[in-house]
C-alpha cells in the first residue's frame, strides 16, 4: 500500500502543482478530502476546493515550482517534506505583489482510502515567506534570549 500511496501523492505534485493538471485532482482527492491549513480561512472540502487553492498559489507565483523533499508512507499516510518556490507576482492572501522571488518550506500529511487522498494536514513556514517579502523583519535569537 505505501508504494501506490507514494505515487498518488506525487502524482498530485508533479501533475497538479507543476504541471497545471488541475483536473488530475478529480482523480486522486476524495469527495469528502480535507485541506486542514492553519493559515486557510472557510472551508476546504473536496476537489473542488482543493484546485481553488492551487489556483490561488500559481495566480500570485505563475512560476511556482513545487519540489519533493523527502517522502515517508505507513500504514494510510504519507508524510511529505516540500519545499515551493516562485515569484510573488499577485495578490496573494490579501498581500499585493512584490516580485520577490520566495521559498517556502513545510510537511504535509495526507491520509490516504480507497486509492485517493482523504485529508491533508499542512504546515508551511508562512512566517518565513512574510520575512521574504519584506512584510515583517528578520529577527534573531542572541544569547540569553531563546525561546522557551
Amino acid at each position: 500500500m505505501s508504494t501506490e500511496s507514494k505515487a498518488i501523492v506525487r502524482r498530485l505534485y508533479e501533475e497538479v502543482w507543476n504541471k497545471r493538471r488541475l483536473e488530475v485532482a478529480n482523480d486522486l482527492i476524495s469527495p469528502s478530502h480535507g485541506l486542514n491549513d492553519p493559515q486557510l480561512t472557510g472551508s476546504a472540502v473536496g476537489p473542488e476546493a482543493y484546485k481553488r487553492t492551487v489556483t490561488q498559489f500559481i495566480a500570485a507565483f505563475p512560476d511556482l515550482r513545487i519540489t519533493v523533499l523527502d517522502m515517508i508512507a505507513e500504514k494510510d499516510k504519507v508524510v511529505v517534506s516540500w519545499s515551493i518556490s516562485g515569484t510573488h507576482k499577485r495578490e496573494f492572501r490579501g498581500i499585493p505583489g512584490s516580485n520577490k522571488k520566495v521559498t517556502i518550506e513545510g510537511i504535509t500529511i495526507n491520509h490516504i482510502a480507497n486509492g485517493k487522498i482523504t485529508d491533508s494536514d499542512v504546515s508551511a513556514d508562512y512566517l518565513g515567506f512574510l520575512q521574504q517579502i519584506g512584510i515583517i523583519s528578520g529577527f534573531a535569537l542572541t544569547k540569553g534570549h531563546a525561546a522557551r
